[in-house]
C-alpha cells in the first residue's frame, strides 16, 4: 500500500485509484491548487470527479480550502496533527502572489486571535496576505 493510500485511510476515506491519482496532484508542498488546475493537470479525470474527491477530502479534514480573493478556491492537504476543520486557533497564513498568482501556505505563521464583540460567533477564518513570492522577487532583481 502507497503513502498516498495509508493517508486516505487514516482519515477514513477509502483509496480508490483514481482519490490517490488527484490526492498525488496535491501534494505540491506549500502552494495550493485550484479545481481548474487539477483538471489541467488530470486531463482523464472527470471535472465531477475531482469536484466529488475535493468535497470528500474537505470533510474528513484531510485538505482545506481558502478563499485567496482570486475569484477560485485553492486547496492545500492538512499535515497529519492538523485539525483544519476543528480549531480556529490552529488556523494558518496564506499568501498570494499578485504576480504568479499561486497561493501558498504559511504554515507557521497563525492568525492572529480577535475579540469579538459579546453576541458573535465565530465559525471560521480566511487570513490571506498578498504580495509577490520569492520567485517572483527574484524575476524582479534579474530584470
Amino acid at each position: 500500500m502507497t503513502d498516498i493510500a495509508s493517508t486516505l485511510l487514516h482519515r477514513g476515506i477509502k483509496p480508490t485509484a483514481t482519490r490517490i491519482l488527484i490526492l498525488r496532484e496535491m501534494y505540491r508542498g506549500d502552494e495550493m491548487v485550484s479545481m481548474p488546475e487539477l483538471e489541467r493537470l488530470l486531463p482523464t479525470v472527470d471535472k465531477s470527479t475531482i469536484s466529488r474527491a475535493l468535497t470528500l477530502f474537505l470533510a474528513h479534514g484531510l485538505i482545506h480550502a481558502v478563499d485567496d480573493g482570486s475569484g477560485t478556491m485553492k486547496y492545500n492537504v492538512c499535515d497529519d496533527d492538523c485539525d483544519c476543520e476543528e480549531l480556529i486557533e490552529d488556523e494558518h497564513t496564506h499568501f498570494y502572489c499578485t504576480r504568479c498568482h499561486r497561493t501558498f501556505c504559511l504554515k507557521n505563521i497563525r492568525v492572529p486571535v480577535v475579540e469579538l464583540p459579546d453576541g458573535f460567533q465565530l465559525s471560521s477564518i480566511n487570513y490571506v496576505l498578498k504580495g509577490t513570492c520569492p520567485e517572483c522577487s527574484m524575476k524582479t532583481f534579474i530584470t
